[in-house]
């Protein structure tokens, strides 16, 4: 049996790896990996791009980053998350807003120490990183439009990052980053579907709150037939992306699937299941780069 002190430490930790979405950060740590291996670093030794201190570090830095976006825009949301996630708010606040803002500093910090034994270029970068995640929170997310692309912009910067380490310029993952890009800006706007009654409560000018659902589900489905561009084009034969090809012919079909519910959707709990098919897509993408040539990366390991 667990002691109550114990009990209790298990759940400010629970609650804190709820605040900073630890399971997004982790998902996100392998996707730069296997994005690194598979895409953006092909001819390397896989063990050579595994060991790669600088971009462990790269990584690492990363994942501070983001869990210190997450803290600071939970310390804002804290009274708008009662309305729209009232059970996660109430495990979330076995962290104190208090302790949430000293880590929110300790993680910056530890961020831009590690992102110095990198490069110089490296600690502006992150600076700069942390700077905008905090303005979004503080005030870019209340604005219509204004608020999705920097959410989506923020979200893809970690892939951006590793990209520019790489110095790989080429054309299909320019095509790659336009899917995730535009399945994350989907993904926002959804988002503020589903929160609607809290950010009309806290005079968020979100897009449903501004311009209304229905011109909210036209702009979503404009998007999703953007998003259906760059599945077409990565299926063709044109571009080496193996059998992560069966990847976009599923999202083309879950995309459909989406944007036919979408327009059945009245509820919260129905847009909540549509933000979560938008994530499934985004997890299954992360896990389908093994597919791009596994043969291939065999013969590198060994």
């Amino acid at each position: 049996m667990l002691s109550r002190k114990n009990k209790l430490i298990l759940l400010k930790f629970a609650s804190l790896f709820s605040v900073i979405r630890g399971y997004n950060i982790l998902v996100i740590c392998l996707a730069q990996y296997l994005a690194s291996i598979y895409i953006l670093a092909p001819q390397k030794p896989v063990g050579e791009v595994l060991f790669d201190p600088n971009l462990f570090l790269i990584v690492i830095a990363s994942a501070l980053a983001i869990a210190s976006g997450y803290l600071i825009n939970n310390f804002y949301d804290v009274e708008k998350d009662l309305i729209n996630r009232p059970h996660k708010t109430l495990l979330d606040n076995y962290v104190s807003q208090k302790t949430k803002l000293a880590l929110y500093f300790t993680l910056n910090l530890l961020s831009v120490i590690l992102a110095s034994y990198v490069s110089f270029k490296a600690v502006i970068f992150f600076s700069v990183f942390i700077f905008f995640l905090w303005l979004y929170s503080h005030k870019l997310k209340k604005y219509a439009f204004i608020g999705t692309i920097s959410a989506s912009i923020l979200a893809i910067t970690p892939f951006f990052v590793v990209f520019v380490y790489y110095q790989n310029f080429d054309f299909v993952i320019f095509i790659h980053a336009t899917f995730l890009f535009l399945i994350i800006a989907i993904r926002e706007v959804v988002k503020d579907l589903e929160n609607l009654k809290g950010d009309f409560t806290h005079n968020y000018e979100t897009i449903p709150v501004v311009y209304g659902i229905g011109f909210t589900k036209k702009l979503i489905s404009s998007l999703v037939i953007l998003a259906l561009i760059p599945t077409l084009v990565l299926v063709s034969d044109n571009f080496p992306i193996g059998y992560m090809h069966y990847y976009f012919l599923l999202s083309f079909a879950l995309l459909i699937t989406f944007l036919i519910f979408l327009w059945k959707s009245t509820s919260k709990l129905q847009y909540t299941l549509l933000h979560n098919l938008l994530k499934l897509i985004i997890v299954i993408g992360v896990f389908s780069i093994l597919l791009i040539d596994p043969a291939v990366v065999l013969n590198r390991i060994f």
